[in-house]
């Protein structure tokens, strides 16, 4: 096999999940970078920048979510899920959950008069931020990058 056939990258049982995973990850880190930047001003470009990358993640969430349960109907044969799998799966179910909420509370925020963002949202995006990256490194463990 070539590692630059568009065949064997398109009809690969698990490709597109691993592929498509990198955006909402990417997408959320920085838009936890911009909020910080932003301070709470809900009016500022970086506010602005934190909002649209994470209604960005929000969307991008749902082709992941799609390719992983196709990944998991195609690679292992619709198996019951248990151990590494259940926990990745746990995981990613609540990080997609953090991330819709991160973004609902942003919106809610910017059709609201005040000029700021509430403050519980900064925990909430680090606690997002921590089940990101446990999603992640066992994801890494599943397809064998990290064995």
């Amino acid at each position: 096999m070539h590692p630059f056939d568009p065949k064997a990258a398109i009809l690969a049982k698990h490709a597109q999940h691993v592929v498509l995973i990198h955006f909402p990850i990417a997408l959320y880190m920085v838009a936890f970078v911009f909020d910080l930047l932003s301070r709470g001003v809900k009016r500022s470009v970086f506010a602005t920048a934190a909002y649209l990358n994470l209604y960005i993640a929000a969307i991008s969430t749902i082709p992941v979510v799609t390719t992983g349960l196709l990944a998991w109907q195609f690679a292992l044969e619709g198996q019951r899920i248990k151990g590494v799998l259940l926990l990745h799966f746990a995981l990613a179910l609540a990080s997609v959950v953090l991330i819709g909420l991160s973004w609902w509370i942003h919106r809610q925020s910017r059709r609201s008069p005040s000029d700021r963002l509430p403050g519980y949202r900064i925990p909430l995006e680090a606690i997002t931020v921590i089940a990101i990256a446990a999603t992640a490194h066992l994801g890494g463990f599943l397809s064998g990058v990290n064995v």
